[in-house]
């Protein structure tokens, strides 16, 4: 089953991709350009990434002494994607991008998350340029982001450590100033770090002749002490081997030694490393000390790396999307041609109720079983429903960009309001999405004879990549919905209201939109009364069931709005694609955005039962 016609709605039938290039940035390009690229990335992906996918799963990176090893598919597959010059995609063109808008470059990238998930650190570096690109001074910028746009060197973000995980306040690494003439050095303030960074993905390598890593340490106070909290964090460029102004390697190795690898459940592809810096392992002029480049203001790092940070977690809940896609293409396949058991028939008269399967007629294929049918369009739900909301996310990227002031400080807000949405609803649901994959397959879905299973293992690091649940729930209850007097919450509201209206007027979509006003009411109350006591911690006891009940409102409402917008295209429902949309917004209101009060009962409440039991009841 091909990607291709869902895309192509989301993008040129709901969200109008192809009026962008109506706007000064994208004028260069038309419908022709856009479906160039996509065509482009399409193939891409099924000749390089699809067929080595098995590949990288099994054939791990291991360190042979020296370098990190990676299968040849690795390698041949990250040079295609470099040549087709999607890294640099969204870019201006005097920096060698092409203009596109990311809504596109969201679309195209899809192709690989689906076709091999975890070769390749495309959306790292990429993220790390971007950073740079906001954050640089004008050589950090010319000398390294644009060597990392261009393929040439690859990049990482070092937050975690071993013993403070996703506590970036606890971080322990040290930032001391490179001799007295540190502060003018060329490439940006010099320091020598110290310390341990722990599940860097992309962390070592050979696929790229240099890798970037941007680094989170704490610089000393006079007495030599770190400051405590986050106040203190600052954020380096710190290269794995040297470079001089013009971007050259100088065949100096900078002191960042890879201490091991980590061996995953799933993204068996992508080298997960434990890196030290500054051990001395190799010294740079002489002396231990990895050398880094400060990056913006002292003290100021944590807000640079939110920039990358959230773009981070919009690529994860992509990848998140596509794994589930992936399994749900490869379980609706197999449903479609396995032939098991038998359907139930009407009891004959006098026959009572009982059961009747007629043993001598043939097999049905197991789609036509009705729970196997409810799993599949379980699965159709959260997968096409999450990759509208993280193309949604991008239009907003784009919006925010391009559009004009009012409107691109209005994507700005919505944006920050749904990218905890984006990065954990699919986390979790297209992650149900492959557990149910592996159902449809049977006992065969937990062999390695069919690849539901990896897409499992692959898919189920979401929930921890760029941080968790519990992390992203607090954000949004704690911080984002609250932000500018709530106003990003009154956007957002205010855009579901408008579909909630318009698809009033459309009498298959009436119920829903009435069911979905309500919804979006209980949020509102629930919001209010989380937060009665002005206590944060009686506030967050529940953000996790807050944060389900949001985005399975959110999901409701995306799912309302491409149902009105494919029946404005369809009237008839004629069409199967029309069908399907229908089909995936019934089931979603009929079973998914009942469960939301389950949730909130206990976020209105405040309900103290998990923080109330005492340790040693546990």
């Amino acid at each position: 089953m091909s990607l291709r016609p869902t895309l192509d709605f989301l993008l040129y039938d709901w969200l109008d991709a192809e009026s962008l290039s109506q706007r000064e940035r994208f004028a260069d390009h038309s419908r022709e350009t856009f479906d160039a690229v996509l065509d482009t990335c399409e193939r891409i992906a099924r000749e390089k990434y699809a067929p080595a996918n098995r590949i990288v799963d099994t054939q791990e990176p291991h360190f042979d002494g020296e370098k990190v090893v990676l299968p040849q598919a690795t390698h041949d597959a990250h040079k295609a994607f470099v040549e087709s010059g999607m890294m640099s995609a969204a870019q201006d063109y005097d920096i060698g991008g092409m203009q596109l808008p990311y809504t596109l470059q969201a679309a195209a990238n899809s192709f690989f998350a689906m076709a091999s998930v975890s070769i390749g650190s495309n959306m790292l570096t990429s993220g790390n340029a971007n950073l740079l690109m906001v954050h640089g001074t004008e050589m950090q910028k010319e000398v390294f982001a644009k060597n990392e746009f261009s393929g040439r060197w690859a990049g990482t973000m070092c937050l975690s450590e071993p013993q403070a995980g996703s506590s970036l306040s606890d971080v322990a690494t040290r930032a001391v100033p490179d001799g007295d003439d540190y502060q003018n050095d060329p490439l940006g303030p010099r320091y020598r770090l110290t310390g341990n960074k722990m599940w860097i993905s992309a962390g070592d390598h050979e696929l790229t002749e240099n890798i970037v890593h941007i680094v989170l340490a704490k610089i000393p106070d006079a007495n030599g002490k770190l400051v405590p909290g986050t106040r203190g964090i600052s954020l380096f460029i710190v290269p794995k081997r040297m470079v001089n102004t013009n971007g050259e390697l100088t065949g100096e190795r900078n002191d960042v030694a890879l201490a091991g690898l980590n061996h995953k459940l799933g993204w068996r592809g992508t080298t997960n490393t434990l890196l030290n810096f500054g051990e001395g392992k190799y010294p740079v002029g002489g002396k231990a000390g990895a050398v880094g480049y400060l990056v913006g203001e002292p003290g100021k790092g944590l807000r640079c790396m939110f920039h990358m940070m959230n773009e981070a977690r919009i690529g994860v809940g992509t990848a998140a999307t596509m794994l589930g896609m992936a399994g749900y293409y490869a379980s609706l396949d197999y449903a479609k041609t396995r032939p098991q058991g038998r359907l139930v028939k009407k009891p004959d008269a006098g026959a009572g109720s009982q059961v009747v399967k007629d043993s001598a007629s043939p097999q049905v294929r197991i789609i036509e079983h009705a729970d196997v049918r409810r799993m599949l369009l379980a699965q159709k739900s959260y997968c096409e429903g999450a990759l509208a909301l993280e193309l949604y996310c991008a239009r907003l990227v784009d919006e925010q960009k391009t559009g004009d002031a009012q409107s691109a400080d209005d994507a700005r807000l919505l944006l920050e309001v749904l990218t905890p949405i984006a990065k954990s609803w699919p986390s979790e649901w297209c992650l149900e999405a492959n557990s149910l994959a592996i159902q449809v397959h049977g006992g065969y879905g937990y062999t390695r004879d069919f690849p539901v299973e990896q897409y499992w293992r692959d898919n189920r690091l979401n929930m921890i990549h760029e941080g968790t649940h519990g992390i992203q729930a607090a954000d949004l209850l704690g911080r984002k919905v609250l932000m500018e007097k709530g106003r990003g919450l009154q956007l957002l509201a205010g855009r579901i209201t408008d579909t909630v209206a318009r698809a009033a007027e459309v009498p298959v979509l009436a119920a829903h939109a009435k069911t979905l006003k309500v919804a979006l009411q209980r949020i509102a109350s629930a919001t209010e009364a989380a937060w009665s006591t002005g206590d944060p911690a009686d506030a967050l006891a529940n953000a996790v069931p807050y944060m389900q009940a949001f985005g399975h409102t959110v999901l409701a409402w995306i799912w309302l709005d491409v149902a009105r917008r494919a029946l404005e295209i369809d009237a008839e429902k004629a069409r199967a694609v029309t069908a399907g949309k229908i089909g995936a917004t019934d089931y979603f209101f009929h079973y998914e955005l009942p469960k939301i009060g389950a949730w909130l009962n206990v976020v209105e409440s405040r309900d103290p039962t998990c923080t109330a039991l005492p340790e040693d009841a546990f």
